[in-house]
């Protein structure tokens, strides 16, 4: 079991929520329950899979639950393109967003490595 509140990985994740929790927050109220929801969830899904994997027994099961937050954050990423092409937003309001998601895709490999 892996105190998860001092992985960096879990920390940024958590900073990465707030975040978009912050710019959806921008959206037009017709993508309320739309893409707005889904973003959330996707953004929701990374930190609280690194916690679960986080509790289990083995690294194994960690990395299984990591594989999961990755994804997540490809999902995450690929919401975040949209809100740009779809000119929901603005891609300088969103650009660090992405970069952030990249960030932790690639701590999320790293991280899997050394398990």
């Amino acid at each position: 079991m892996h105190n998860i509140s001092e992985l960096k990985i879990w920390q940024k994740s958590i900073e990465l929520t707030k975040q978009v929790y912050l710019l959806v927050a921008h959206l037009p109220s017709d993508e309320q329950y739309g893409l707005s929801s889904q973003i959330k969830r996707s953004a929701i899904s990374i930190p609280s899979n690194i916690a679960e994997g986080g509790g289990r027994n083995s690294n194994k099961e960690f990395k299984y639950f990591l594989s999961i937050a990755n994804g997540s954050t490809y999902e995450l990423q690929t919401q975040l393109i949209l809100l740009i092409e779809l000119k929901l937003l603005k891609e300088e309001n969103v650009k660090p967003i992405i970069e952030l998601c990249v960030e932790i895709q690639k701590m999320n490999y790293s991280f899997q490595q050394k398990l």
